[in-house]
């Protein structure tokens, strides 16, 4: 027979014990769980675990699995699904992923603010959006994802749009975005689709647009300074299953499932260097 002693010990190893690869460590969660929303004054009290909230959304990001079908030890998939809405509409999650980011920066020896970016797009295939376009030069129709990256790689800012909309249009918020969360970037490398951007809003910004072109005598596949750093981090993006494609109705929620796995990613680099 279990006595209650002997479940509260099961439940704390259970705690301690990751039963998937994307759950929380006691150390990724230390550095992060002051930045969970406070139980207020009034009302019953409040019985959900954060942790086990943000381990059901980074199982169902990494895993790629529908709402329904979380593991039913996360709690019902109603108050997960619920929780997560919340902490996007608090902007957790961005938060999140910009504290680590800076403490990610700060362990390999740089600056917190990064004063230079690459910025890139990738089109992928949104079945279930609400709005879609059709990207004629990847024949893809879906939404566009498009980002900046620091030097090496980490996600700075991302602004998701249709398909058919052009790279050096999708990229105007962007600079906008850039200038108040990170005002230190100057410099941005970008491909020849950028050429436009390297006009008036950049140049009124204080920006910097530096267009890394190909040689128009290369032939197959070869690396380009600067810019294969964003499309490694598209990579990176895509091994969280759930964003191989948008399976999202909504733009906000596909931009809070972009910023659960790259500060993911980021979370797990700094607590186990």
């Amino acid at each position: 027979m279990w006595t209650e002693q002997s479940r509260g010990r099961m439940a704390l190893i259970a705690k301690k014990i990751k039963r998937y690869p994307s759950d929380l460590t006691d150390e990724d969660w230390e550095r992060f769980a002051p930045l969970m929303p406070k139980p207020g004054h009034r009302g019953r009290p409040r019985e959900v675990d954060f942790r086990e909230v943000v381990n059901a959304v980074r199982y169902l990001v990494r895993s790629g699995c529908d709402w329904r079908m979380l593991p039913i030890h996360f709690g019902p998939w109603q108050t997960v699904y619920g929780w997560f809405r919340e902490l996007a509409r608090r902007f957790l999650f961005q938060t999140i992923h910009d504290v680590a980011l800076m403490l990610d920066r700060e362990r390999a020896g740089r600056e917190a603010s990064p004063t230079a970016g690459v910025i890139d797009s990738q089109s992928v295939k949104a079945p279930q959006a609400e709005t879609r376009g059709y990207d004629a030069g990847k024949k893809i129709v879906g939404r566009k994802r498009h980002i900046v990256v620091d030097t090496d790689g980490r996600l700075l800012m991302v602004n998701l749009t249709t398909a058919d909309i052009s790279d050096s249009a999708g990229a105007q918020a962007i600079l906008d975005g850039i200038r108040k969360r990170w005002p230190w970037v100057k410099h941005l490398f970008a491909d020849g689709a950028y050429d436009r951007l390297s006009s008036d809003k950049a140049t009124y910004l204080d920006f910097v647009v530096e267009i890394i072109r190909r040689s128009d005598d290369q032939k197959g596949f070869q690396i380009l300074p600067r810019r294969w750093v964003v499309e490694r981090t598209f990579g990176w993006m895509t091994r969280w299953r759930r964003l191989v494609r948008d399976y999202e109705q909504r733009i906000d929620v596909s931009h809070a499932m972009i910023l659960v796995a790259m500060g993911g990613n980021l979370i797990r680099r700094n607590a186990h260097p």
